[in-house]
């Protein structure tokens, strides 16, 4: 990361998506579509899957290793040019006790894990698409983290159609039996056979009625271009 990247600072932990520079907005987006890479210690690179904390820290297992080691870098998805490009911090929590719901998300979204210790971990910087972050400025806390327990359940009980299509338009993936694993401003998390999709809202949800909203639209436009295809096919 050199110094003479721009960077972007965070006025303030919690402001709202809406009033964000887009090139912040761009990076969050980037960083909630790739939970899975390459992490870097000890001039070793392992892969390693995430999730995303309700205050916007990164959670994951981790070898013991990797807690020892003082210089720590992540990169989504590859050490590609393209890539995002992240500095961290690792602290190790507990599976049982104030943790565990935040372990327990990890196990949701990717199954059981290899390693046996857990780390909560802190973005200090981060570059992307030549521009340099303040680790803040990504670690934003999901404003729906109150209701998104309801909202999955809701989701998945009664949307389940609405959820096939649109990943089906968003991903071009047909997946038999998706599950709704977790909602925040910027979109979806869908659990499918073998890895998350996701799913982007533009613009950004406000609330649970704006989630609802924003997902049957995805599944509108996936109706939409079978229409088409289907008129295309009839000329």
């Amino acid at each position: 990361m050199s110094d003479d990247d721009e960077e972007f600072l965070p006025e303030e932990h919690a402001i709202d998506e809406s009033s964000l520079p887009e090139s912040v907005v761009d990076a969050c987006r980037y960083l909630r579509a790739h939970l899975t890479g390459l992490i870097s210690f000890d001039g070793e690179f392992v892969p390693i899957k995430l999730v995303i904390a309700p205050d916007g820290a990164l959670v994951a297992p981790v070898m013991v290793a990797m807690l020892r080691s003082f210089d720590i870098a992540l990169f989504l998805p590859d050490e590609g040019e393209d890539s995002m490009h992240m500095q961290l911090t690792l602290e190790e929590i507990s599976e049982k006790g104030e943790h565990a719901a935040l372990c327990d998300r990890w196990r949701i979204y990717h199954g059981e894990p290899e390693a046996v210790r857990w780390a909560r971990i802190t973005i200090d910087a981060a570059k992307f698409r030549g521009l340099m972050f303040d680790g803040l400025a990504l670690m934003r806390p999901n404003p729906l983290a109150d209701v998104e327990a309801k909202l999955i359940r809701r989701i998945n009980g009664e949307m389940r159609e609405a959820l096939k299509a649109a990943v089906a338009s968003v991903a071009s993936l047909e997946v038999e039996d998706p599950r709704l694993v977790g909602v925040d401003a910027l979109g979806f998390d869908v659990r499918g056979r073998f890895d998350i999709v996701r799913l982007p809202a533009d613009p950004p949800i406000a609330d649970g009625d704006d989630a609802v909203d924003a997902l049957e639209e995805l599944a509108a436009t996936a109706e939409d271009g079978d229409a088409e295809s289907d008129a295309a096919e009839q000329d």
